[in-house]
């Protein structure tokens, strides 16, 4: 399965994207920012615009860039207030210098930094910021490395535990894409769930959405299975125990 057909997956479930992932924790966005020279800043694959709403929540001035049509259909229809404009992390529709920041929620994984590290590093501004945000997981609770086991990396991948992010991340960042050393944390976040919006937001994952539709139907079944036998999810809503995850480095 190739990076290619993973990245352009998610365009025909931009609706259920933009309905079922989670938002990010402010305290991470603000933690990416703080050694930013300005306020501001770039969501670059920005999707439906789920890092873009919690940037405006923190009082940024934010510019979108996403490459999916459909995605950025969502993300306009859902925040007419924020300049969202097509473009990839490899060509960025921005002037030299003209960002303090440049961030990326669940995406940067997708990013050909070879090409785009020079092109990030060319909007942003001296001394400027980029960061990559990941929702993650909490496994040390039970029920939630359990349901790892179940869903299999198709649906929970490497990037999407807290036990696995950091070293799915590490090398990302560094002087061969011209930023310096990056530093990584994670902050305390939550989603609140049914046992069937669980079942959908999974859905919604790269590896699920381009699985035959027999296979990832079972999968979901199973997913399904077990969150029905779970007195944490069984009945009603829950609080999916998670963390956002960060990983930044500056332009040097």
């Amino acid at each position: 399965m190739t990076e290619q057909l993973l990245r352009s997956s998610f365009g025909a479930a931009a609706a259920a994207y933009a309905e079922h992932r989670p938002d990010y924790a402010q305290a991470a966005v603000r933690w990416a920012l703080d050694v930013a020279p300005g306020q501001r800043v770039l969501d670059l694959g920005a999707g439906t615009g789920k890092l873009s709403a919690t940037l405006l929540a923190v009082g940024v001035d934010v510019v979108a860039v996403e490459p999916d049509p459909a995605m950025l259909a969502e993300l306009r229809r859902a925040m007419p207030a924020v300049r969202a404009l097509p473009g990839s992390a490899e060509v960025i529709p921005l002037p030299d210098a003209s960002v303090d920041a440049v961030v990326a929620g669940n995406a940067l994984h997708w990013f050909d930094m070879a090409v785009a590290g020079p092109e990030i590093a060319r909007v942003l501004a001296p001394g400027g910021v980029l960061a990559g945000l990941w929702n993650v997981m909490d496994d040390r609770i039970d029920w939630v490395a359990e349901l790892e086991r179940v869903s299999g990396s198709a649906a929970i991948g490497p990037r999407d535990t807290l036990s696995a992010w950091r070293t799915a991340t590490a090398d990302m960042l560094g002087p061969a894409v011209r930023f310096g050393s990056s530093e990584q944390t994670e902050f305390p976040h939550g989603q609140r769930r049914t046992a069937e919006s669980l079942v959908a937001t999974l859905a919604t994952r790269a590896g699920m959405l381009v699985m035959p539709e027999a296979d990832r139907e079972a999968l979901l079944g199973r997913i399904r299975s077990f969150l029905g036998s779970r007195p944490e999810t069984a009945e009603g809503e829950f609080t999916l125990p998670m963390l956002t995850g960060v990983l930044r480095a500056r332009r040097q």
